[in-house]
């Protein structure tokens, strides 16, 4: 049987091109005085040869092995996924791979997620943590993604702000009697959007706040919320921290008679990718994801990769940088200014 020859090395791109070897490896890794245009006639021809680079010889020429960590909280949110796939994009763009663990929101298991990741020997780790949960030094350096309030946060999208702006956005409605629809109290994430919502409505509004979990607690999981009652009640909008719990909302809402936006307005967070096709569609707030995961895996290269001033001790450590990426408000056609019967209630009532 014929031994299969080996992909082509270095050394093949360095004669086919007429230079040195070392040349080639300084092109193809972004070190040394190479010419912007040497190095994309290096890495045509990497590519017309099909050079593929030995992760094996990196590791031991560089001591690290090229691949990053990533701890995501519940990959079965479609949140999750999309961040996901940002961050090994941004991954890939500086040469890195990334293995990705779930923690299932639970601390124990996220604990045990990290533990695994730092087996295989990974250069570094991002973790979206387990809501109200700080991560400690773990032995390799560290970007957390979770909201500019947490201790210790690398970078995040500004929830406050969006919070704020979709608070102003109702507002400018004529919205003054304001449901909140959250998932779980101990997330601080969606206590930074509350705060923004509450902000961004003003002193003039009334805000109430319900908790899904709170409600399931008592009632069972997927059990109704009682958002008909608070229609009833003059709650003019229903403003979900996330959009599942937006979606949760709008279905309820429709399904016990109460059309969207006609009779009532109901928002969420994150512009996941079905926001735009449910009917009506959904009116959110966006994340700027491509470039958190940017600022997430810079942060981690600073230190992987020091330049000579960063701080040795930091290659342990959470890289705090608390970096705020602004949010974008996405108006659709599930808010509109309240029925004029609903301010008229409100002011009979008081």
């Amino acid at each position: 049987m014929a031994i299969p020859r080996s992909g082509p090395n270095m050394s093949a791109i360095a004669a086919a091109l007429g230079v040195s070897a070392a040349t080639v490896s300084n092109a193809l890794s972004g070190k040394g005085r190479v010419s912007p245009e040497l190095i994309e006639r290096i890495r045509a021809k990497a590519a017309e040869l099909g050079y593929v680079p030995s992760l094996t010889a990196r590791a031991l020429r560089t001591g690290r092995t090229g691949v990053l960590g990533m701890v995501l909280p519940d990959i079965a949110n479609p949140l999750f996924p999309q961040i996901a796939q940002a961050i090994e994009n941004a991954a890939a763009n500086a040469g890195y791979g990334v293995l990705i663990a779930d923690s299932r929101g639970d601390i124990a298991t996220q604990t045990e997620a990290i533990n695994r990741l730092l087996e295989r020997g990974i250069d570094g780790m991002v973790i979206v943590p387990r809501r109200g949960t700080r991560i400690a030094d773990v032995g390799c350096p560290v970007a957390v993604i979770d909201t500019p309030s947490t201790p210790g946060n690398t970078v995040a999208a500004d929830h406050w702000d969006g919070g704020s702006q979709m608070g102003r956005h109702l507002a400018s409605l004529g919205h003054r009697k304001v449901l909140l629809v959250g998932g779980n109290p101990n997330s601080n994430v969606q206590n930074d959007r509350i705060g923004g919502l509450k902000a961004g409505l003003g002193n003039e509004a009334e805000c109430e706040v319900l908790w899904i979990e709170k409600v399931e607690a008592v009632s069972g999981a997927g059990c109704p919320l009682g958002l008909s009652a608070k229609a009833a009640e003059g709650f003019t909008a229903f403003a979900a921290l996330s959009d599942l719990s937006a979606l949760r909302a709008l279905t309820e809402l429709q399904r016990g008679g109460i059309s969207v936006p006609e009779m009532v307005s109901v928002t969420g967070f994150d512009d996941l990718i079905w926001s735009s096709v449910v009917t009506p569609a959904l009116t959110t707030v966006r994340m700027d994801m491509g470039t958190i995961a940017d600022l997430a895996i810079a942060a981690l290269i600073r230190v992987i990769e020091p330049d000579g001033e960063a701080e040795p001790e930091a290659a342990g450590h959470v890289v705090s940088e608390t970096d705020r990426v602004p949010m974008q408000l996405i108006v659709r056609q599930s808010t509109g200014a309240p029925l004029k019967s609903h301010a008229q209630n409100k002011t009979t009532d008081q």
